[in-house]
């Protein structure tokens, strides 16, 4: 069978023959005696399969390039958590909230832990939005049949009050101490409209060159005078710093 010998996978096969046969050659004589090995190879005998399996080839396909990146391969998970919403909510009504001056502190999110939020006001931290959020939050955990609209004009109702009384105490201690000879100087309103009284001034001054040069320019154009050398002179140089210098901020 072509280049393949299998006459030694035969060799049980014949050997079982001549047993029956009692006519088991060896050396060239008759042998009536079965051989030791026969047993064995007709317990567990060799394998069928002599040639090696050949393994799968892959063939290569050619694949496209992919230029564009993917664009939700490494992008994090959104983590959310429910005061985003409320605190999104209330500053949304209230912006002006995050102009006042705070305390940055590093602060481990323990505070429904450490702090006791059946009432807004806390002894040991500033009132801010945060307390609104955080007493907001509480209504909702612990009022029965309570909505987050309900909590949050309980907390907003507590938060103004508070606000409104922190203003009356700041105008009256201002109030004393003005009665006792303090001086504050000029309040950031009143520092404010002279910087716009400031700008309005220098608006008008530069008003009021405009004017001048486009009264002369026209009266020139339609009487067809000729302007005196200083006039002229002075003309010619309005024009330029018109040109050169920009218009007041």
């Amino acid at each position: 069978m072509g280049r393949y010998n299998f006459s030694p996978t035969r060799v049980h096969h014949a050997a079982a023959r001549l047993v029956e046969r009692r006519k088991l050659e060896a050396d060239g004589g008759i042998l009536h005696v079965i051989p030791p090995w026969f047993k064995t190879v007709s317990a567990v005998p060799p394998g069928g399969i002599l040639t090696r399996s050949q393994p799968i080839q892959h063939s290569e396909v050619p694949r496209k390039i992919r230029t564009k990146k993917p664009s939700k391969m490494y992008m994090p998970t959104n983590i959310s958590y429910e005061e985003d919403g409320l605190r999104e909510n209330f500053y949304s009504d209230h912006p002006w909230e995050l102009a006042r001056p705070r305390v940055i502190l590093e602060q481990d999110g323990k505070d429904g832990q450490k702090c006791d939020w059946s009432k807004i006001e806390q002894p040991d931290r500033e009132l801010n939005g945060e307390s609104v959020i955080q007493r907001q939050l509480w209504l909702l955990k612990n009022k029965p049949d309570m909505t987050s609209a309900k909590a949050y004009d309980q907390a907003r109702k507590e938060f103004y009050a508070i606000r409104h009384q922190e203003d009356v105490e700041r105008r009256v201690a201002k109030e004393e101490a003005l009665a006792t000879g303090a001086y504050f100087g000029k309040s950031m309103l009143e520092i404010g409209m002279e910087l716009e009284d400031k700008t309005y001034e220098s608006w008008k001054a530069w008003a009021q060159n405009e004017v001048e040069v486009i009264d002369q320019q026209r009266s020139a154009q339609y009487t067809g005078a000729e302007l005196a050398p200083a006039e002229e002179a002075i003309l010619e140089e309005a024009i330029e710093e018109e040109v050169e210098a920009p218009a007041p901020s």
